[in-house]
């Protein structure tokens, strides 16, 4: 990054959110499997290992601001792959995190509508396309996925993660 481009997202507070890049949507393709650095620990669990996940689920998002299924259980210490199908027509996304955590970044959202993430808790999805996500659930409790696009939040694009 140049100091230009550094200088002006440290003024504009992109800085402040250390999870989120500017790219283009494409870049979000298979990106954890480039990510080169150490995973980090969530309150929500740590990026997975593909190769260990033991369990596929299937998450539809669609346009009128729903998923489905909208609440899925995992055991903990469990890895699975989430793929998230985008079965609209507009460009959709899924984050995973507490319900804390998501309406915050929400909040960031609106304020810098271009905004996209290369994190691997989170899956931008261009219409008729597929994003996954390979997270092992390593922290018990109940979390949300969610679609932090402007508008798609606050219209209750909203699930539940139980992790028993």
């Amino acid at each position: 990054m140049t100091n230009a481009i550094h200088a002006t997202l440290l003024t504009i507070g992109l800085l402040a959110l250390p999870a989120a890049h500017a790219h283009a949507p494409a870049v979000h393709q298979n990106h954890h499997a480039k990510s080169a650095s150490p995973a980090e620990q969530k309150d929500w669990g740590i990026a997975g290992d593909p190769k260990k996940a033991t369990r596929t689920i299937e998450i539809r998002m669609t346009d009128d601001m729903r998923f489905a299924p909208k609440a899925i259980s995992v055991k903990l210490g469990e890895t699975v792959r989430l793929v998230a199908v985008n079965a609209g027509k507009v460009l959709h996304e899924i984050v995973i995190g507490t319900p804390q955590e998501l309406k915050a970044h929400a909040e960031m959202m609106k304020k810098h509508p271009g905004m996209e993430h290369d994190e691997p808790y989170m899956a931008h999805v261009d219409p008729g396309q597929k994003g996954t996500i390979v997270w092992t659930f390593n922290r018990a409790g109940s979390f949300e996925f969610a679609c932090l696009i402007p508008g798609h939040f606050e219209a209750g694009m909203i699930g539940r993660i139980t992790v028993k």
